[in-house]
């Protein structure tokens, strides 16, 4: 399903792209300075946003490799549920840390591995069934992650009994456990990073440029939303791309109610980012810094309206799909206007330059 906003951001991106360059010729040349102090943002987007997320889900993802072990050491139903729950808890805990595809992250595929669907649950299948795989292999990204504990914490059977039962199998405790040690392993590796040298290089580079903090950030910010937070839990369930609704595109496709609030706590870390924390200086402040007070307003006032009309779907976004799909194509319209807004507008008010390609067929 095509939409006419969309038709009409990728010809007027076409030709904001031909019309400048990296030259600074123009709006976009990515290389313009002004006096907003960059690097007062990127200190309060590194201390007081990414790296306590990160410090958090750290916590979060040990305790679910621990619980994980506890499992699959005894399997039992008070065991089991324990574990789901934790694993809810980091699920949500993702979301304030999937947008930050930057240095380490970007480096090792953080988000590829911890968070592709659908799963392909036949291959999981079989490599339980094998007990062969490494799941370092970037062909593995959607057999593993948190898509993967989904599934094996609550399709192995009808009831919690059913799925208890399934773990006096080794090779599906075996397989339960390198999943969650994959997860914590490579939380672990990015938060170090952040704890580490890169911080320091990450707020010193205050380059208005392509290779600049907030340049890069920002690229990756606004993908973010366009790719991950609009087409991702909205767009391609609801088939806007296909003309037909596909609920296995759902993320947390297995859980009973987690994906609605998935989708909730992702909106709200791009608003808080975009306001930044209510702690310091953000793009809010970047644009009324610029005399671009209408547009940092309106952007606030569309973040509220998207939140409004999440407010109107079910607690499960696949159950959304199956029963009243219109609600999800309404959630993708108002998603949409943020794009117009953020990829746009600000983008172009910032003077920073799209570096990549959104390929979902809007």
């Amino acid at each position: 399903m095509k939409r006419i906003s969309s038709i009409i951001l990728i010809a007027t991106l076409i030709f904001t792209a031909c019309s400048t360059g990296d030259d600074g010729s123009g709006n976009g040349g990515g290389n313009e300075t002004d006096s907003f102090d960059r690097g007062a943002m990127l200190v309060n987007w590194a201390d007081n946003i990414i790296i306590p997320a990160f410090s958090d889900f750290k916590t979060s993802t040990q305790q679910l490799e621990e619980l994980t072990l506890a499992f699959t050491q005894d399997p039992s139903e008070e065991n089991l549920v324990a574990l789901r729950n934790e694993f809810e808890n980091s699920y949500i805990e993702f979301q304030a840390v999937a947008m930050f595809d930057i240095g380490k992250a970007e480096e090792v595929g953080f988000r590829r591995f911890l968070n592709t669907y659908p799963l392909d649950a036949a291959a999981v299948e079989d490599k339980i069934s094998s007990g062969s795989y490494n799941l370092e292999l970037p062909s593995s990204f959607d057999e593993q992650g948190f898509p993967a504990m989904d599934y094996l914490l609550n399709d192995l059977g009808e009831n919690d009994s059913e799925i208890v039962t399934k773990y006096s199998s080794e090779n599906y405790s075996n397989y339960l456990v390198d999943v969650a040690q994959r997860i914590n392993s490579l939380t672990s590796e990015v938060n170090a990073s952040w704890q580490g040298d890169y911080r320091d290089n990450f707020v010193s580079n205050t380059s208005s440029s392509s290779t600049g903090s907030v340049d890069k950030l920002t690229n990756k910010f606004v993908m973010y939303y366009e790719a991950f937070l609009r087409s991702g839990k909205i767009g391609f369930p609801s088939g806007v791309f296909t003309g037909s609704p596909s609920p296995i595109n759902v993320e947390a496709y297995y859980s009973k109610d987690l994906s609605k609030e998935l989708y909730l706590e992702a909106l709200e870390s791009v608003t808080d980012f975009y306001n930044g924390n209510g702690s310091g200086d953000s793009y809010k402040q970047y644009l009324e810094f610029l005399d671009r007070g209408e547009l940092a307003s309106d952007i606030s006032s569309q973040l509220t309206a998207i939140e409004a009309q999440a407010s109107n779907l079910d607690a499960s976004l696949r159950r959304q799909v199956e029963t009243d799909n219109t609600k999800m194509l309404e959630a993708y319209d108002e998603l949409q206007k943020g794009v117009v807004l953020f990829k746009l507008d600000m983008m172009q008010a910032l003077s920073i330059s799209i570096d990549y390609v959104d390929s979902d067929g809007d």
